[in-house]
């Protein structure tokens, strides 16, 4: 079977390395390189290109009522982009690589990026803005916060649920029925196996609070 060739236009923002992640999966997914647009904040950035797509010196006011997704794996720094480019008008775009899976019956917010080998899991709910890379797997009945980042390689068990802006680094297991508190940062390798009530930096096994 042939690929659907896409022909509309989508804006990136953001040209560090999450770009290339985003891109290939654009290109994946059938976009072809001139109808996608690359912007970042960082001047020196515009001299180069990613994938051959020259980075443009981004200008919220240029994406006014245009689609956009934002390619950075910082989560606070992600949400004050979305909240600048919706006051401007402008409308998210999810991006899924066509290697994911997802449950007919999971619910995705807009402006999400599921990686190649994803996983979403029935009735799981993920919020708007969200990262789910790599490998990484959201089981059944899981609810993940706007904002948040699942690294690669990371699993959450069935029913977990990520507050938002958490990062769950790559590699780590969330075990079944966990809570985890708005902005906690689970560290790579980690093993959470009792409620996170607390912001702060998680590791080991099992996670311990080390900040």
């Amino acid at each position: 079977m042939s690929k659907k060739i896409r022909t509309e236009m989508i804006n990136l923002v953001g040209a560090g390395g999450h770009s290339l992640v985003v891109i290939d999966s654009l290109l994946a997914g059938g976009w072809s390189l001139e109808h996608i647009c690359l912007w970042d904040e960082d001047v020196s950035r515009t001299t180069s290109k990613r994938l051959d797509i020259q980075v443009r010196l981004f200008d919220p006011s240029l994406l006014s009522g245009q689609p956009y997704h934002v390619c950075i794996g910082n989560s606070k720094a992600r949400a004050n982009l979305v909240e600048c480019l919706d006051s401007k008008g402008g409308y998210t775009q999810s991006i899924y690589h066509p290697a994911t899976s997802i449950a007919g019956s999971a619910k995705i917010g807009p402006g999400t990026f599921l990686a190649s080998g994803a996983i979403v899991g029935p009735l799981a709910h993920i919020g708007r803005s969200v990262i789910v890379n790599h490998g990484a797997v959201v089981d059944h009945e899981c609810t993940v916060g706007d904002f948040s980042h699942i690294a690669p390689g990371a699993t959450l068990g069935g029913n977990v649920r990520v507050g938002e802006g958490v990062l769950v680094g790559a590699g780590a297991s969330v075990l079944p029925g966990i809570r985890i508190c708005d902005g906690a940062v689970v560290g790579a390798g980690a093993v959470v196996v009792a409620d996170i009530a607390q912001q702060g930096v998680y590791a080991g096994i099992p996670a311990n609070r080390i900040g």
